[in-house]
């Protein structure tokens, strides 16, 4: 494992990197909103993204870094991440396909930034529709904007709600709640398994 400091305009930030041998790709991976890079499923989809052959990069936003729990606004989440993503796709992971993805906030930020920061494909893991009791603050514009394909891995029983699958978005419900902790075998399967699948064509 390699830990990188990233400097970005809200302060450090830090990229945990898991490298394969020979990684056809790389996915980036955030963390939720007051958790961390060692939350289960990010976990889970590590192990399966590096088995398949896939570089994983496990980034913690500068908030986070700085010892805060409180997430920041939504605008400095995207700026630190595209500037990680930047600093990676030009630096350990040059000529490298670019895979966004996280856990719930993290989702979140994968989806709003993927456009802009060049990413092929989205990973969302447990991402919030909406906050819970409030089914009027829905999330999924941020969801449907993105014009790259998407899997979105949800628990069967999650409070903030689950997306329906689209045109370019799969939707695969897991056993359990927000934190897909209850079946870690099951999503690195999915994960490993749409991994193959999206980066075939590329080749």
């Amino acid at each position: 494992m390699t830990a990188l400091s990233i400097a970005t305009p809200h302060g450090p930030a830090r990229a945990e990197l898991r490298c394969c041998p020979e990684g056809r790709a790389a996915l980036l991976l955030g963390h939720g909103a007051g958790g961390s890079t060692a939350a289960p499923d990010l976990v889970a989809a590590t192990r399966a993204a590096v088995v398949a052959g896939v570089h994983v990069a496990l980034v913690e936003q500068p908030y986070r870094v700085a010892g805060r729990r409180a997430p920041a606004p939504a605008g400095q989440l995207d700026t630190a991440w595209l500037t990680v993503a930047d600093e990676l796709a030009t630096g350990v992971f040059a000529d490298l396909p670019l895979v966004f993805g996280g856990r719930s906030s993290g989702a979140r930020v994968a989806c709003r930034t993927a456009a802009e920061g060049g990413a092929c494909a989205v990973l969302c893991l447990a991402f919030p529709v909406r906050p819970v009791g409030r089914p009027e603050q829905s999330r999924m514009p941020e969801l449907d904007g993105v014009d790259v394909p998407v899997l979105v891995v949800q628990g069967e029983r999650d409070p903030f709600g689950r997306p329906e699958p689209a045109p370019g978005r799969e939707v695969v419900l897991l056993a359990g709640d927000h934190t897909l902790a209850a079946d870690p075998g099951a999503l690195g399967r999915t994960v490993a398994e749409w991994l193959e699948r999206r980066l075939r064509p590329l080749g």
